[in-house]
């Protein structure tokens, strides 16, 4: 069975560590539309994973992500999905 307060958490914490953004730096990304937020509301809404839709699409909208994946199978110890990025290899095969 999905646990979907656990999967929208982890998308949501993996768009903000790909942009480097904090809990703080949110709190100010999204009262400049409005929402007024405090540190600790988000702290507990995203440990929870329990938020609207609407948060979550606020939340992307301000940080810059206008596209998400999810994928089907997804790793049972995962926190927070790892970008998916190919690293630079050199011609030898060493980093």
């Amino acid at each position: 069975m999905v646990n979907w307060n656990d999967k929208v958490k982890r998308i949501l914490k993996s768009e903000l560590i790909k942009r480097g953004i904090t809990n703080v730096d949110l709190v100010k990304l999204l009262k400049e539309i409005d929402i007024h937020e405090t540190k600790a509301s988000i702290d507990s809404k995203i440990s929870r994973g329990t938020f609207s839709a609407c948060f979550f699409l606020q939340c992307l909208s301000v940080i810059g992500c206008n596209k998400i994946e999810i994928e089907e199978f997804e790793s049972l110890l995962s926190i927070a999905a790892e970008p998916n990025v190919e690293y630079n290899k050199s011609s030898y095969g060493k980093f």
